[in-house]
């Protein structure tokens, strides 16, 4: 991220990225594998009362980075923050992020440190407490600092998340001390009467120019495996369609009616009762082939003899049948 001015994550397995430490033995300061908030490595600061490595007030062990922010400059920090299940609840100060300055003395330009059962924010140019919290052990908090560096109020601000919720909206505030510059400290500072031993962890401390390049980006979920679809099968062949203009060249006769024969002429004389008619000439009269074979045991439809019938069944001729090819 092109953003990204520096980085005091410690995902370089060591406390390499800060300028220096300010602790009385290296276990104060360890970097280790558990617990984490983000990647494979935090910070657990320890102190115990007594500890101060540099003679000064209170005891600390921190780390220092000479950051140097120039004057009117405006950056977004983002870091994480645990206290140990038995941080202490004391009625006074303990510091575990400051923006200090590089004078000698006096309170740093914005502190964040815990008073009995919150955690607060303080902006010693004031005489308010501009947030604070509920202090809750065990589980990471998030802080995401907004800061423009500047000694006049109307010129610096600040601004706050808290776990991805705005805390606290834009304000100007004294940033700054005249003439002096900003340096980051990180770790436990408390007051020396605080006699239970303390431990913070802190992980993630970013540093860039935008909001959006300090916002933990989240994995999207995977998509939903909804199964593999039900092979339904080789869909059934339902055949060529029937070709609805196509004729049957000889279809099977349905039972329509036959086709009624050359009506014979008024002037024809009748046909002869006698006569039987050819292989290829329909009945007269508009018979049946059906009705031909049920005439052969009564008389025809013009008198002729069950004789003659009889006669040509003997023939083969009266189980004629029109049957088609």
């Amino acid at each position: 991220m092109a953003g990204v001015v520096w980085r005091g994550d410690f995902e370089t397995g060591d406390r390499s990225q800060y300028s220096r430490a300010q602790m009385v033995n290296a276990n104060r300061l360890q970097v280790v594998t558990s617990p984490v908030a983000e990647g494979q490595y935090a910070l657990k600061a320890t102190v115990h009362q007594g500890d101060d490595p540099i003679n000064a007030s209170g005891n600390r062990n921190e780390l220092v980075y000479i950051s140097n922010e120039p004057v009117g400059s405006e950056y977004y920090y983002r870091w994480k923050v645990m206290f140990a299940n038995d941080f202490p609840s004391v009625d006074t100060w303990q510091l575990f992020t400051q923006w200090h300055h590089d004078g000698c003395c006096g309170s740093p330009p914005v502190e964040f440190y815990v008073k009995g059962e919150e955690i607060r924010l303080s902006l010693p140019g004031t005489s308010e407490i501009p947030w604070r919290t509920k202090l809750t052990r065990g589980v990471w908090h998030e802080f995401i600092l907004h800061a423009k560096w500047s000694s006049d109020p109307k010129v610096g601000f600040v601004e706050l998340w808290h776990n991805q919720e705005l805390v606290l909206p834009k304000r100007g505030a004294m940033t700054m001390y005249s003439g002096q510059r900003n340096y980051l400290k990180l770790g436990l500072y408390r007051s020396d009467t605080v006699r239970p031993v303390g431990v913070v962890y802190h992980d993630g401390f970013m540093q860039a120019t935008a909001l959006s390049d300090v916002l933990e980006q989240k994995p999207e979920p995977p998509p939903v495996d909804a199964g593999t679809p039900v092979d339904a099968g080789v869909p059934l062949d339902a055949g060529s369609p029937e070709d609805a203009g196509s004729v049957d060249p000889d279809p099977v006769d349905a039972g329509g009616a036959e086709e009624p024969g050359p009506q014979p002429d008024a002037g024809t004389p009748p046909v002869d009762a006698g006569t039987v008619p050819g292989p290829n000439v329909p009945p007269p009269g508009g018979i049946s082939p059906d009705e031909g074979v049920a005439a052969q045991a009564g008389c025809s439809s013009t008198g002729g003899s069950a004789a003659a019938f009889a006669l040509l069944g003997l023939m083969g001729l009266a189980g004629y049948r029109r049957r088609g090819n």
